[in-house]
């Protein structure tokens, strides 16, 4: 059985969840990047007007959350090149922020806005990863990749079948899916012969945890 990658999903978000994952030697750690004012923050949550954070019915205030910022995470992290940060929402700084404070050594950058990409484009030891999560953008990452090969894509993975999977390979070197947080769901992306899968069960998610 070939082996893939496992990216810990959101695990990146709490520095808690992120030494656990890098500890337990999952390949990536994915980590959400939003830009707030002047600061870049790492959450899922999403921003409700300046008070307030959402998501899925879920609302917090921002005042009562302990929130965790992009220097803290790459502290944490001391340069190891396992981080995947994922670029969420369409501000219009978010990217150069990032790019201006990202250290040398190597690290993976994903996003459904790949206008954001552009910002990391001369920097050689950053991996670029265009993200599609709807049929809509499916079609246009692939009349894209025609002409713009990419180090990665990640698709979700309701979209993906094996012959796509073999045709996105001519153009990408790697191709990610998500969700993967059931037995079910691992045992489709082997039979779909993606090369990462991203999931919350890092237990689940060993090279192991499948039959050949």
């Amino acid at each position: 059985m070939t082996h893939q990658l496992v990216v810990a999903h959101r695990a990146g978000n709490d520095l808690d969840t992120l030494r656990t994952a890098l500890t337990a030697g999952a390949d990536l750690v994915e980590a959400d990047i939003h830009a707030f004012r002047r600061r870049l923050e790492v959450r899922h949550l999403k921003s409700l007007g300046p008070w307030w954070l959402w998501d899925q019915g879920i609302f917090v205030r921002r005042r009562d959350t302990h929130m965790l910022h992009l220097e803290g995470l790459l502290e944490a992290a001391n340069g190891d090149p396992r981080l995947l940060l994922d670029l969420k929402g369409v501000h219009p700084r978010l990217a150069k922020r990032l790019a201006a404070a990202l250290p040398a050594s190597t690290v993976t950058i994903c996003t459904q806005h790949w206008w954001m990409l552009n910002a990391f484009r001369d920097r050689p030891h950053v991996r670029l990863v265009l993200s599609a999560g709807s049929r809509r953008a499916l079609r246009r990452l692939r009349k894209r990749l025609r002409t713009r090969p990419a180090y990665g894509v990640c698709i979700h993975r309701r979209l993906l079948t094996p012959d796509l999977v073999t045709q996105l390979h001519r153009h990408a070197a790697l191709v990610f899916t998500w969700p993967v947080d059931t037995d079910q769901a691992l045992r489709h992306a082997h039979h779909l012969g993606v090369d990462a899968v991203i999931g919350k069960d890092l237990s689940l998610l060993r090279p192991d945890s499948v039959g050949d």
